[in-house]
């Protein structure tokens, strides 16, 4: 329990200011003048400036709040490769005691998985919402238990307190993906088109991995091919589609020894085959007037022969 005395002025401390000078000048003249009963008049002006202050006794009763150490654990498919889930138990298990000996500390536990659309880790979205759940005067710090791979680290919230990483995984750990940076919807056929694609190392890959790979490539049920292609470079793959409608490209890696998965080494590509003029044939069994507005409707469109 603590007290302390607290003002709650009647007038503004300007005019309590401007009024206790007039008073103090007023007493002074008392005093020059020598007139009889100044000290009394003195005592009943500081009686009535105080209780234009209005103070008053304030009483309170605290009680000492609990610090919040939020701590996010990413529950996301890549925390699954490897021993990283063993990894983020120990080190959960680990930040649990430790936080309990500190005494009047708690800690709120925030899981968060892949985001439903499709849009990776989202570990930042999920720190801001176990923020907005807690007084912010009482986050000590938060703690992020990933591997480090995030998706929205440029929507980082605001933080009252530290934040800290502890990342799974090893230092060995590496992994070789296919990316398609560019690819067309659709394609004319006949023609020539480009897909633009890289093969990408993640990590440091073992001494004596060569810079190339093999990369297979095949079109629906056609026999597939098989060439040798660089490491980390952009590479333009020419393509020609052999048929009008959905054509189907796929392109896979092996699998090197030591990556962490071989799921991210295939890649699928949907491109719709259209021709550039479509040809008709207008036939009719007998003369009749809808076969002039039939000839002139097609002859309209551009893209019909």
């Amino acid at each position: 329990m603590t007290e302390s005395i607290v003002f709650d002025p009647l007038l503004p401390w300007g005019v309590i200011y401007a009024l206790g000078a007039l008073a103090l000048a007023a007493l002074l003249l008392a005093l020059a003048r020598r007139l009889a009963g100044w000290p009394l008049r003195a005592l009943a002006l500081a009686a009535i400036g105080a209780a234009l202050t209005g103070p008053a006794l304030q009483t309170e009763d605290r009680a000492a709040q609990s610090d919040i150490v939020l701590a996010l654990i990413d529950q996301t498919t890549s925390q699954k490769l490897g021993e990283r889930g063993a990894q983020t138990a120990a080190a959960l298990a680990n930040l649990r005691a430790e936080v309990a000996a500190l005494g009047n500390t708690e800690l709120r536990e925030v899981p968060f998985t892949d985001s439903a659309g499709d849009e990776g880790s989202l570990a930042m979205a999920a720190l801001k919402a176990a923020l907005a759940r807690e007084p912010q005067a009482r986050i000590a710090g938060a703690i992020i238990i990933s591997d480090g791979i995030i998706h929205d680290a440029d929507r980082a919230a605001a933080m009252p307190a530290p934040l800290h990483l502890l990342q799974t995984g090893n230092a060995a750990d590496w992994d070789r993906r296919l990316i398609i940076k560019d690819a067309p919807a659709f394609g004319i056929l006949g023609e020539e088109m480009r897909i633009t694609l890289r093969i990408e190392d993640e990590g440091t890959p073992p001494a004596g991995t060569p810079a190339t790979t093999e990369i297979t490539i095949a079109v629906d049920t056609d026999a597939p091919a098989t060439f040798t292609v660089p490491v980390g470079e952009d590479l333009e793959l020419p393509l020609t589609l052999p048929h009008a409608g959905m054509n189907v490209l796929q392109l896979s890696l092996p699998a090197q020894v030591g990556e962490m998965t071989a799921r991210n080494n295939t890649a699928l590509v949907q491109i719709n085959g259209v021709r550039d003029r479509l040809r008709v044939l207008l036939v009719s069994g007998e003369p009749h007037t809808g076969e002039r507005v039939w000839r002139n409707l097609l002859k309209s469109d551009p893209s019909v022969d």
